[in-house]
């Protein structure tokens, strides 16, 4: 089951499900989508002969990001669950890998590589977010040294480790969601596995030129700064290190 969550973003959404039709028929049985913005037109025909059940939903008011994947996924019946953003593409079908991987024992997530519009490996492989790592990465602009979460652009998880984690924490409300729910993951002793498959994402960034996002994603911060999952996880090894830097590209 995957779950899409639109804000406004209606032809990224028809390119994202097209890609989905093509490259995954029988593999993704249902997606759910979710619009996000009060008003927002429906992107697709859902009626339409989809190779999958699509569901679409309306939110009166925009709620958060792990509030709408939470929401969504709440009747997941099926094996695996997957958190997917709707600016992604997909050149060929992955998760037919992805989904392979995450029934292995002891794996938490899967994730696939990401590329950006110009096929260069993007930083979804982060190291944890300490003032440090922060300072090191936005001022000085070095790559990522070790991986320790990755972003949730692609994220799958066996419906009983989703069950098991309770899914996204509601209380971010933007950002950091999928810092929280990797080390939660990792502190449960399972493990993020990178696919051998990659996908294409714009990676929007819009806390970097909006004063409301750059507003959530500081107060996102101080909420993970405070938390013991970030405290417990400041103790353990990395995962490793991430792709961008192993190319040579940090």
């Amino acid at each position: 089951m995957v779950s899409v969550v639109s804000h406004g973003h209606g032809a990224a959404v028809r390119a994202l499900l097209a890609d989905l039709a093509r490259g995954s028929a029988g593999v993704v049985t249902r997606v759910v989508l979710t619009l996000n913005a009060p008003g927002e037109p429906d992107p697709v025909d859902a009626g339409a002969p989809w190779p999958f059940a699509l569901q679409v939903r309306r939110n009166a008011r925009a709620q958060g990001f792990g509030a709408n994947h939470n929401r969504a996924l709440r009747d997941a019946d099926e094996a695996f669950v997957c958190v997917l953003n709707p600016d992604v593409r997909l050149p060929t079908g992955p998760f037919a890998d992805l989904t392979r991987l995450a029934g292995a024992p002891g794996v938490g997530a899967v994730y696939p590589l990401q590329l950006d519009g110009k096929g260069r490996v993007q930083d979804s492989e982060r190291a944890l977010p300490t003032p440090l790592a922060l300072w090191r990465r936005r001022v000085l602009g070095r790559g990522e040294a070790r991986m320790d979460w990755v972003n949730a652009a692609c994220l799958v998880l066996p419906l009983p480790v989703w069950r098991r984690m309770g899914g996204f924490d509601e209380r971010y409300f933007m950002y950091c969601e999928d810092v929280d729910l990797c080390l939660r993951l990792r502190l449960a002793g399972l493990r993020l596995v990178r696919a051998p498959v990659s996908i294409a994402h714009a990676g929007q960034r819009a806390s970097h030129h909006s004063a409301v996002h750059l507003a959530w994603h500081v107060r996102s911060l101080l909420r993970l700064w405070g938390s013991r999952s970030f405290w417990a996880a400041c103790r353990l090894a990395p995962v490793g290190r991430p792709a961008l830097a192993r190319e040579g590209r940090s």
